[in-house]
């Protein structure tokens, strides 16, 4: 089970409003002359029980990826933690990885291996044994159909094809909890459905999943329940239905925008 609560992270602005992690040494007693802090997270809660899919939701610059990454033990949280099976993202990270699998939007392949010696690679840093690794690489090629291209070098492969590879990457260990930060983005038709189907095969298969993304027909068709952020704090959580009905909206893009678009207390924006 996926427990977060009260998640926030703030980034000191730097001059000409680059982002600094490290605020200065020096203590200021003067509040105006204290160095302006971005908060990309602010308090944000709620759970995930296995064999359901969470879908994240929110505009650009909401918080998503920073809250992902968090999760994921790439970033340490300004205040606020998580915990995945009763281990603490904060206290106990390494062994957070171990359960944990998370394809972001930013990792690239490296293009002179092949998809078969990246997945290999990937699951020998994780402490997979061979025989384990080449049965799990032919049952994820089968299902991502990934066997046309698996011997073929990365930076010879299509979009669609790339991003196959890095979800069995990412899954290579067998995690329990997989958190998905926009799958989908830029692939054509085909390869999104394959990838979608895959998603609900991790459900499924009773893994805990937080699925990030910006097309509503597939929060409506994977997500058990949806938690909805706007300028780092929470503004929904509840069903698709509960989504709907809150806002009264018929679509859920439009139920989304109305969201994202009240102003006022978080959780109670209709």
């Amino acid at each position: 089970m996926l427990i977060v609560e009260d998640l926030q992270k703030r980034f000191r602005l730097a001059k000409k409003g680059l982002f600094s992690k490290k605020p200065k040494t020096a203590v200021v007693s003067d509040p105006r002359h204290q160095p302006p802090w971005f908060h990309a997270v602010r308090g944000v809660s709620f759970q995930a029980q296995p064999g359901t899919i969470v879908g994240l939701l929110g505009p650009n610059g909401a918080g998503k990826t920073t809250l992902m990454r968090m999760l994921s033990t790439a970033l340490t949280p300004t205040a606020g933690t998580a915990s995945f099976a009763g281990i603490d993202i904060v206290q106990n990270p390494l062994e957070v990885r171990r359960k944990l699998g998370f394809l972001s939007g930013t990792t690239g392949l490296y293009g002179r291996l092949t998809p078969r010696e990246m997945i290999t690679y990937y699951g020998r840093l994780h402490g997979v044994d061979n025989q384990a690794i080449t049965t799990r690489i032919a049952e994820m090629s089968r299902n991502l159909e990934m066997d046309s291209f698996l011997d073929r070098q990365s930076d010879t492969l299509s979009a669609g094809m790339k991003q196959k590879v890095s979800i069995a990457r990412t899954l290579i260990h067998d995690p329990e909890i997989v958190i998905f930060d926009e799958p989908t983005t830029g692939l054509d038709v085909s390869a999104a459905q394959t990838v979608l189907d895959f998603i609900g095969e991790c459900c499924q298969r009773g893994k805990t999943v937080v699925f990030s993304t910006h097309h509503m027909h597939e929060v409506k068709r994977l997500c058990d329940s949806v938690v909805l952020i706007h300028e780092g704090a929470r503004r929904f959580i509840g069903t698709v239905d509960d989504m709907l009905e809150q806002t009264a909206c018929e679509h859920l893009d439009q139920a989304f925008l109305k969201l994202v678009h009240t102003q006022g207390n978080p959780d109670h924006a209709a």
